[in-house]
């Protein structure tokens, strides 16, 4: 067996290029070790885990080595077939199953692909839990195959989908009626998230103009990633050309889901935040809310403003997961475009979230870009790219030469100042360092902008995805 490469095992889940760092025999180890953490914990005779995948060309390979490790630990495999991850988990939580795992690399283009690991109520193993333990045991030692392995587990088929579609309608609280005659447009990016998105709004009587909603693991049209500004183009186009109630765009494996509005113009996770906050709160009047440290002020404002108590946090679905479980927060969700419901659930609900904004669309009679725009108050850059190989010690410096500033460290270094604040955090996986400034008003954004490329250089890309603000309009 060839070594295997450390660097496909993440923070939040395991992920390299196929079959050069992650391929059949990788996949079989990873597994065995699975299965092997798993019972450090769960001590049952024979567990039962669930196992999906996504579309992508390689993830039938992967997902028969993957399975091969399983089975040869004498563990059980539920195979729901090509699912989204927020089917993946909701099979775990709603059938009560040991663990599960999907195959999948989200949004990134091929070759990638990658698995993402989860124990009992589909608690999220990350690096700090269980994957660098996995990387640390596997970089040393392998698993030997027994053919003669009487205890050998057995695969079960089944398909979650019905229960998942009626699952979605119950957590949102639709009735039939309520969000009948309006409109989405929707470009699926051909992952495994257009068609049963198509089946949830066709019960609810919701027309839908579809892009890209049948799988193709190719990815012939752009690469399933909505945070990148090119491969929002053609949602952007159908939905001025077709008029909808609204537009959305999902990634690879459908655990994010990026709003258009009516206009065209994409809504950042944020924004969306903070429009949930309100919906959500109106009923509760109180409750914890989570967001990530890249989010505009206005959302901490929205939700003291609504009742509620705002939570800022660290970016990554499994660290806040634990958050959120950990502090009994009802509901977070992510600049870049993941939401997460808190009770018995704890992971992502894309089409919760697409269910209750298009109730309140109804219900209140107003569009998008109108329900978001009081959230507004502040110019936002959103991310900045910047290649730099020596990532911490340009954070250092930055660090100093802002000393002045309240400074937050949960993730990266974010200092605030009474008007403006920045964030730069580095990638867990690139030599990138990302910049975030918000600004009371644009001159003061652009000022910002300006006096900290200067001290960190020139930008990979200089137009980020969402420019956002209240035109001649400051606060």
């Amino acid at each position: 067996m060839e070594k295997i490469n450390p660097e496909i095992f993440r923070l939040y889940d395991i992920r390299g290029a196929y079959p050069r760092d992650l391929n059949k025999e990788t996949a079989y180890q990873i597994g065995r070790y699975f299965i092997h953490f798993l019972r450090r914990k769960n001590k049952k005779s024979r567990l039962k885990i669930v196992v999906g995948r996504d579309t992508r060309l390689s993830s039938p390979v992967l997902f028969k080595g993957f399975s091969d490790g399983v089975l040869d630990e004498g563990c059980d495999i539920i195979d729901i077939g090509l699912v989204t991850t927020p089917m993946l988990y909701f099979a775990i939580s709603n059938f009560h199953y040991d663990g599960g795992a999907i195959i999948t690399a989200s949004h990134n283009p091929n070759p990638f692909n990658g698995l993402k690991l989860s124990r009992r109520k589909a608690i999220p193993i990350s690096g700090e839990t269980g994957i660098f333990l996995m990387r640390d045991y596997l970089i040393k030692s392998k698993f030997l195959r027994d053919t003669k392995n009487n205890l050998r587990g057995k695969v079960v088929k089944k398909s979650i989908e019905n229960e998942y579609i009626n699952f979605n309608i119950k957590l949102a609280g639709v009735k039939r009626g309520e969000i009948d005659g309006l409109s989405v447009a929707m470009d699926a990016g051909n992952g495994v998230g257009g068609l049963v998105t198509l089946k949830i709004l066709k019960k609810m009587a919701v027309k839908t103009h579809c892009l890209y909603c049948r799988p193709d693991g190719s990815f012939p049209n752009h690469v399933p990633d909505p945070s990148l500004k090119e491969n929002l183009r053609d949602i952007i186009a159908l939905t001025k050309k077709k008029k909808p109630t609204l537009g959305i765009a999902l990634d690879g494996d459908a655990d994010r889901i990026v709003f258009i509005d009516e206009e065209g113009k994409p809504v950042s996770g944020d924004m969306i935040i903070a429009l949930m906050a309100r919906i959500l709160l109106k009923s509760s009047g109180h409750g914890k809310i989570l967001f990530d440290v890249r989010s505009s002020n206005a959302v901490g404002e929205v939700i003291s403003e609504n009742g509620g108590e705002p939570v800022v946090y660290r970016i990554g679905h499994a660290l806040i997961k634990e958050k959120m479980r950990q502090d009994n927060i009802f509901f977070g969700g992510e600049f870049s475009g993941h939401y997460y419901l808190g009770g018995d659930l704890f992971y992502e609900v894309p089409i919760f979230v697409l269910l209750k904004i298009l109730k309140e669309i109804k219900k209140e009679k107003r569009v998008l870009s109108n329900l978001i725009k009081p959230y507004k108050r502040y110019y936002h850059s959103g991310e900045i790219n910047f290649e730099i190989k020596e990532k911490e010690e340009k954070k250092k410096e930055i660090k100093n030469l802002y000393r002045n500033g309240k400074t937050l460290e949960i993730d990266g270094l974010r200092v605030d100042f009474d008007d403006w604040w920045f964030l730069v955090r580095a990638s867990n996986t690139e030599p990138v360092l990302r910049l975030v400034i918000e600004a009371k008003t644009r001159a003061m954004l652009e000022e910002k902008k300006k006096e900290l490329i200067k001290i960190i250089g020139s930008p990979i890309i200089s137009k980020p995805l969402i420019y956002r603000g209240l035109k001649n309009k400051a606060r």
